[in-house]
This record gives C-alpha cells, sequence and structure tokens, in this order.
C-alpha cells in the first residue's frame, strides 16, 4: 500500500462528514437550522462555520470545517515538536460540540483531523487526530455504556488494543486538573497517529468521524423530551462552566487555533451560549447533583 498522504482525499471526506454530520442533527433536533459562514484566512486556508442556535433540542451547537496552511509553525508546536521547524504546514478537520437546552440531554464533542509538515529535500511529517467525548449532567448509565459500546465497536477492526488505548487516553487529556475531575464520562481521544499506513490511518480517522452520529442520537433521542426543573437548568449552566474552563486552560486546539491567526469566532464556537460560575457551592449530598461526582472518575463503561 502506498503512504504517500493523499491530501485531497482527507479533504473531501472532511467536507462530506460535516455535511453527513449536520444533516443527522438537524433531523434529531426537528426544529432548528444550522447557518453556514465561509471565511479565509489572510496567511492562507480558511473554513465554513455552521452554527445552529435555538432549535428544538439544540440551545448552541457549532459543526466546523476548517483547511489552514503557512509557511511556519508557531512556536509552541516546535517547542514540542523540533522536528517541524522550517517547515510549511497544512491542518485540516472536522470538530463540533452541541450544547442541548434540556440539561438531561448531554454536550457531546467530536474532532477529527489531519496535519501534514512539509520541507524541500525531506519526506513529510504527517499524523491524523481526533475522538469524541461525551459529558452529562444527569448521567445515565445506559448512556454511558452505549455511547462507550459504539466507540469499542468502531475500534475492533484495527486491533483489540485501540479502544482501551484511546479511552484511557481520553480520560487522561479530557481532565481538569484543578478542579481534580473528568469533564465527562469520557470516550475516544487520539493524536498523532502515523505508526500504521496512511490508508490504514485515515480509515481509522473516517470510522471515528462516522461512529459520532451513531453513539449520540440515540441519546439525545431518549433523553430530549424528559421535563426538567428550573433547578436542574441552573444546574447545567453551573456545570457547563468547567466546559469553559477545559477549553480555554487546556484544549490543544483552541490554542493552536489562536497561535496560528485561525477566525477566533469559529475557534471559540466551543463555548456555551450560556454559564455561570458560583463561589465554592457544593452539591447536598444524597441529590442527584451530588451523584454526577460518581462519573466524573475514569471507569470501564463496558
Amino acid at each position: 500500500m502506498s503512504t504517500k498522504p493523499d491530501i485531497t482525499a482527507v479533504k473531501a471526506f472532511l467536507l462530506q462528514l460535516q455535511d453527513t454530520i449536520c444533516a443527522g442533527l438537524v433531523q434529531a433536533d426537528g426544529v432548528g437550522r444550522f447557518e453556514e459562514d465561509s471565511w479565509e484566512r489572510a496567511e492562507g486556508g480558511g473554513g465554513r462555520s455552521r452554527v445552529m442556535r435555538n432549535g428544538g433540542v439544540i440551545e448552541q451547537g457549532g459543526v466546523n470545517f476548517s483547511h489552514v496552511h503557512g509557511d511556519a509553525m508557531p512556536a509552541s508546536a516546535t517547542a514540542h515538536r523540533p522536528e517541524l521547524a522550517g517547515r510549511s504546514f497544512e491542518a485540516m478537520g472536522v470538530s463540533l460540540v452541541i450544547h442541548p437546552k434540556n440539561p438531561h440531554v448531554p454536550t457531546s464533542h467530536a474532532n477529527v483531523r489531519f496535519f501534514i509538515a512539509e520541507k524541500e529535500g525531506a519526506d513529510p511529517v504527517w499524523w491524523f487526530g481526533g475522538g469524541f467525548d461525551l459529558t452529562p449532567f444527569y448521567p445515565v448509565e445506559a448512556d454511558c455504556q452505549h455511547w462507550h459500546q459504539v466507540s469499542h465497536d468502531l475500534c475492533a477492526p484495527f486491533g483489540e488494543q485501540v479502544y482501551p488505548e484511546y479511552k484511557k487516553w481520553c480520560d487522561k487529556y479530557f481532565y481538569l486538573k484543578h478542579r481534580d475531575e473528568t469533564r465527562g464520562v469520557g470516550g475516544l481521544f487520539f493524536d498523532d497517529l502515523n505508526q500504521w499506513p496512511f490508508e490504514q490511518c485515515f480509515d481509522f480517522m473516517q470510522a471515528v468521524g462516522n461512529g459520532y452520529l451513531d453513539a449520540y442520537l440515540p441519546i439525545m433521542e431518549k433523553r430530549k423530551d424528559t421535563p426538567f426543573t428550573e433547578q436542574q437548568r441552573q444546574f447545567q449552566l453551573y456545570r457547563r462552566g468547567r466546559y469553559v474552563e477545559f477549553n480555554l486552560v487546556y484544549d490543544r486546539g483552541t490554542l493552536f487555533g489562536l497561535q496560528t491567526g485561525g477566525r477566533t469566532e469559529s475557534i471559540l464556537m466551543s463555548m456555551p451560549p450560556l454559564a455561570r460560575w458560583e463561589y465554592d457551592w457544593q452539591p447536598e449530598p444524597g441529590t442527584n447533583e451530588a451523584k454526577l461526582n460518581d462519573f466524573l472518575v475514569p471507569r470501564n463503561w463496558i
């Protein structure tokens, strides 16, 4: 098999994936529509951002495609990957975050991406990355098990160790050190994937991208009509604050996008439309709000 990266095929898949996910979410929401905002980056490249606001289920959600390129990597990247110094680069991907209004429907995030850096006279440096994770506020064990079963099954054709490795990586990555808790119940996370031939790495990235709707839509369908109280809504907004904290303090994609001159509105579309903080708030013992803490530690779900 050829190991030369087929950039054109990767971009075509990502554009199609954005279309497929948007169509699936529109159908599941029943009311909302995505508004598209195409943009160009002065340093090279661009993308198309799609945002839904005030849907039937989705309070705000974004499904973004971007393809940026440049003559030099940002300092933050070359500090960790010195072999990238002096190389031009291309980065492309689809990234999405869905913030439902109903507190019983979890927030979800997914991302698949491809990166390549080239220099005349040298082999290209390339890799795939991505994954998806689930952030419930009132978690249901069956939902978490379904989410991880889909994750496991899409990994299975690529080796029995793939799911355990990338599940563990997700738990470690989406961890708020200053809160001593995971962001949610995890899923999959992978980066620097180039140890297989290009075609196999690309196949895996496609499996992850295509698996997102299989994992999320059944949960949305089950929980979207669950009645909720104002107290539960306020708890959801409080917990959304953790989402903001992670994205601004730890998220690599946010940092890379801002440091490479990406479009700020698209980079920060992952933020919830509403969130709240309250000084030293603690849930009452024994309440459903307190039970969330039991889910914010790594666990074997299947």
